[in-house]
């Protein structure tokens, strides 16, 4: 499997959640759970063995397996809402990573997920779904809605671990809402909770992650 280099998160690495979506393979359409271990490189052929992928080193990039108990959902808002809040996201004065594949403001390709903060902290952004949605789109869309819970100013986040249970695909240009809450949080790593709603108001997917704070 290789990672093309526009589904970058910072700029010489793949997005966490795009990355954990293509290594959970076929079963990331239901219940998976993906640790990275490193940066995922860009445009290099990786293989999966044992649950393990590798670099043609040999390094271990990731561990993937399944995830039980991924119940948590973040309560919905409406598409409006979203929309507002949106229009407070951080990332458009302050990102770490400004040309990440999921919510870089400086990407016109990406998803253009732009997670604002509500009232009570939790974030909230609407989505609209590509042409070339796949699985690990979604586990893309659930990733940084969830870290925007809880990175600030100067204190840079990346995804640790992410796992994910996907009951359907949302379909082409559907206008979705993805949200993200803090959990927990200590010292320099965080649980989140990410829910992807169609416009109905089902809930398509969910996601638990750990991010870990940069060091400084």
């Amino acid at each position: 499997m290789i990672i093309p280099a526009r589904f970058n998160g910072p700029p010489n690495s793949g997005n966490g959640g795009y990355s954990a979506g293509l290594f959970a393979g076929p079963a990331g359409e239901t219940h998976r759970a993906v640790t990275l271990r490193r940066p995922p490189p860009l445009d290099t052929p990786l293989s999966l063995l044992d649950g393990e992928v590798r670099a043609p080193d040999g390094a271990v990039v990731a561990e993937v397996g399944p995830a039980d108990g991924i119940t948590t959902v973040v309560p919905p808002t409406g598409y409006a809402d979203a929309v507002d809040a949106a229009t407070r996201y951080a990332g458009f004065t302050d990102h770490p990573f400004p040309t990440c594949y999921v919510c870089g403001p400086e990407r016109t390709d990406g998803l253009r997920i732009f997670p604002g903060r509500l009232p009570d902290g939790s974030t909230a952004a609407p989505w609209t779904v590509p042409e070339d949605v796949s699985a690990a789109t979604v586990w893309a869309a659930l990733d940084c809605p969830g870290g925007w819970a809880i990175i600030e100013a100067g204190r840079p986040y990346v995804l640790g671990r992410i796992a994910v249970r996907l009951d359907r695909l949302p379909a082409t240009d559907e206008r979705c809402v993805v949200r993200g809450a803090l959990a927990a949080a200590e010292g320099r790593k965080a649980l989140v909770h990410s829910t992807l709603y169609a416009p109905d108001g089902t809930v398509l997917a969910r996601a638990r992650a750990t991010w870990i704070a940069v060091a400084g």
